[in-house]
């Protein structure tokens, strides 16, 4: 992975239109579009507000097969969109913006998974590959099982003993799960560009400097980052901690920023701190733990691609495979 690409860090949104006039004029096109929006906890606070469905990529998955509207708008990443698609081919499914990428999806190219993996089988390993959902649909196409950081624990139980494991993409997912399953797994070495700049440094320091303070760490975050936290969990799980604490606490958030919003929204009583990033070109610290793919999903984009009906996400002769796949593993 090129570090170098992590300064890169998403700029705050600005407007050239009035936030509220956007807003209005979205949900207008939405009761004459027939359509409903997701957002995921990743993106920006207000997108999450005019939002009709919340949430991580397990609930949102779950989400796009019970819409009864016959558009969805996916504020999100590519492979969300993807996943929507696949799960409710009948639906018409929009993205504000396509060029919203991932980084752990383009560390695991579908042409050098099938390579890998057909190595693996020619050296004598019998295995079956579970696949983060921030992959592909054509990386899908490939696997035995996907997994979310809110499924992963019992999706791994669900792999016969007799078999290895390849784990792709996300390295330190994998490696978390590893040591919590008891699974030895084999590695692809990808990982998230938000949460692979997490400052240990500068995590230690808040945590001295906020006395009492609870530090959460997303799965995906490196080891260095998960041995100094005192919650290790995804978004949906994240949420569910800090709405068990009636009096107020202050959490250190070692995830994307935007995922303040939700918590927030949740447990208002709490003080949230988000751990900051580093940059790697100059060692200094940054507000770099903001993902600029998800930063990509606009108010703007999202009212154009209303009005407009695109872009769309449009079935691929893959997503047959894939489909097969995300049911059994998000869905049964």
């Amino acid at each position: 992975m090129d570090l170098t690409i992590l300064n890169a860090v998403a700029p705050v949104e600005t407007y050239d239109e009035d936030p509220l006039d956007l807003m209005d004029e979205i949900d207008e096109l939405k009761k004459s579009k027939d359509a409903a929006i997701l957002a995921h906890f990743y993106v920006d606070g207000d997108l999450q507000d005019i939002a009709d469905y919340t949430g991580d990529s397990l609930k949102l998955a779950r989400d796009a097969t019970q819409v009864p509207n016959s558009t969805i708008v996916f504020c999100g990443v590519h492979f969300m969109g993807e996943s929507a698609k696949i799960l409710s081919p009948s639906k018409k499914v929009l993205m504000p913006d396509l060029q919203a990428g991932c980084s752990l999806a383009e560390s695991c190219p579908a042409d050098k998974l099938a390579a890998y993996q057909a190595d693996l089988r020619a050296k004598g390993h019998d295995f079956q590959t579970v696949a983060y959902i921030n992959t592909t649909a054509a990386v899908k196409s490939l696997c035995d099982w996907i997994v979310t950081s809110g499924n992963a624990r019992e999706i791994i139980d669900r792999v016969p003993a007799d078999k290895e494991i390849l784990f792709v993409p996300d390295q330190h997912l994998g490696r978390y799960l590893s040591s919590v399953t008891g699974r030895p797994m084999i590695l692809w070495p990808g990982s998230c560009m938000v949460h692979e700049v997490f400052s240990i440094q500068d995590l230690l320091r808040a945590k001295r400097n906020n006395p009492g303070s609870i530090v959460m760490a997303h799965p995906e975050c490196p080891a260095n980052v998960l041995d100094v936290s005192d919650f290790i969990g995804g978004t949906e799980k994240m949420r569910k901690y800090v709405a068990s604490f009636a009096e107020k606490k202050t959490f250190l958030v070692a995830t994307e920023a935007n995922m303040i919003h939700p918590l927030a929204k949740l447990a208002p009583q709490h003080e949230y701190i988000p751990v900051p990033g580093i940059m790697a070109s100059t060692g200094e610290t940054c507000a770099c733990n903001r993902c600029p793919h998800m930063a990509r999903n606009t108010l703007q984009k999202v009212r154009d691609c209303l009005r407009d009906g695109r872009p769309e996400i449009t079935w691929q002769p893959y997503f047959a495979q894939a489909q097969e796949v995300l049911q059994r593993s998000l869905l049964q």
